[in-house]
C-alpha cells in the first residue's frame, strides 16, 4: 500500500507543486507545524519530522478566491525549513511566535499575530487556579472576537473599519491594562509570562485591525493540522522521510479538496484517470476548484489537446 501511494504522489507531484504556487501567490498566509513519528532506519525506533502547513483561505473576508491549504515535511524543527518554503512569498504571515519564524520577518513578509494563541495562556491559568486577572483577560479577549462573529463574511474594507471603531479603543484600553497587570505581578509567574507575550508583539497582535484581509487569530492553519493528529493515530509513523515528503503531498490535495467541498475520494480518482495524459502546461486544470463542476455533474470532463 505504501508503494502504491509513493507511485500515486509521484505521478501527482506537478499538480501538488502547482497548488504551491497558487498558495504562495496568495498576499497573506495561515502557518503553522506539527510533530510526526519517522522510522529511523538502524536505531530501532522513530525520529521526530515535522509537517508545515501553508493555508490560503480569504473567505471570511469575502474573497471569491478558492481556499487551499499547503503541507510540507522536514526531518526537523530548523528555522531554515520555513524559510525555504516561504521564498516565493510576499504578504502577511498569521502565526505562532515560533522562533524560525521570526527571522522571517522584515519588509518582504510581515508578522500578524495569533489572539487564540494568547488567549490560550490565560484560559489555563483560569482552569488551574480560578485567577480573576486571567478571568478578566479573557473577558476583554472575548469582546474583540465578540465583533470578529459580526464581521465574518463582509468585505475588507468594511472589517477594517469596523475593526478601528469597535476593536481599536478596546485594544488600547487592553494595552493599557495588561501594562497595569505586568506592574502587579510577579516578573517571574506564569501571568506575567502570559501578559508579556502580548505586549512584546504588540504590533503583530493589531496588525488585522487595520487590515480587513487578516483575521484574528491563526486558527485557519491550526483547523488544517488536526487530519494530522487524527492521522497519527492510525499510521503511528511514516516510513521514513519520503514517506513524510509523500505524506506531505497528499496532505495538500486532499485537504484543498475538502476547503473547496469536494469528496476526496472523488476527486483523486478523477486526478489519477486523467494526469497521466494530461499536458503538463495545463496542470492547473486539475485542481480541486477547476474540477469540482465535472465531479458534480455540471460540467463535461476536460478534454485533452490533441
Amino acid at each position: 500500500m505504501a508503494e502504491w501511494v509513493g507511485g500515486c504522489t509521484q505521478l501527482m507531484t506537478p499538480l501538488a507543486e502547482a497548488l504551491a504556487r497558487y498558495v504562495f501567490a496568495a498576499g497573506k498566509l495561515h502557518a503553522d507545524d506539527t510533530p510526526v513519528p519517522v522510522l529511523d532506519p538502524g536505531r530501532g525506533k522513530t525520529k521526530t519530522g515535522r509537517l508545515w502547513t501553508y493555508v490560503r483561505d480569504d473567505r471570511p473576508a469575502k474573497s471569491k478566491e478558492p481556499a487551499a491549504v499547503l503541507f510540507r515535511y522536514s526531518p526537523d524543527r530548523r528555522g531554515e525549513h520555513p524559510k525555504e518554503h516561504l521564498k516565493p512569498f510576499t504578504g502577511i504571515l498569521q502565526a505562532d511566535a515560533y522562533s524560525g519564524f521570526g527571522h522571517l520577518y522584515g519588509e518582504r513578509i510581515q508578522e500578524a499575530s495569533c489572539w487564540a494563541h494568547a488567549r490560550r495562556a490565560f484560559y489555563e491559568l483560569h482552569q488551574a487556579n480560578q485567577s480573576p486577572v486571567a478571568a478578566e483577560a479573557l473577558e476583554r479577549i472575548g469582546a474583540l472576537y465578540a465583533i470578529e462573529a459580526e464581521i465574518r463574511g463582509r468585505p475588507p474594507n468594511e472589517r477594517a473599519a469596523t475593526r478601528q471603531a469597535r476593536a481599536g479603543p478596546l485594544l488600547e484600553s487592553l494595552r493599557e491594562w495588561l501594562r497595569h497587570t505586568l506592574g502587579r505581578v510577579s516578573k517571574k509567574s506564569e501571568l506575567a509570562k502570559a501578559v508579556s507575550y502580548i505586549l512584546t508583539r504588540w504590533t503583530a497582535f493589531t496588525r488585522y485591525c487595520d487590515d480587513g484581509r487578516l483575521e484574528i487569530d491563526n486558527n485557519a492553519a491550526e483547523r488544517a493540522l488536526r487530519v494530522v493528529a487524527l492521522g497519527r493515530k492510525n499510521y503511528l509513523f511514516c516510513g521514513s522521510d519520503a514517506g513524510g515528503e509523500r505524506a506531505a503531498a497528499i496532505y495538500s490535495l486532499i485537504g484543498t479538496a475538502k476547503l473547496n467541498e469536494i469528496d476526496p475520494e472523488a476527486y483523486l480518482r478523477y486526478v489519477l484517470e486523467r494526469i497521466a495524459e494530461h499536458p503538463i502546461n495545463r496542470i492547473d486544470e486539475l485542481l480541486p476548484w477547476n474540477v469540482a463542476a465535472a465531479l458534480r455533474g455540471e460540467d463535461e470532463p476536460l478534454e485533452l489537446a490533441a
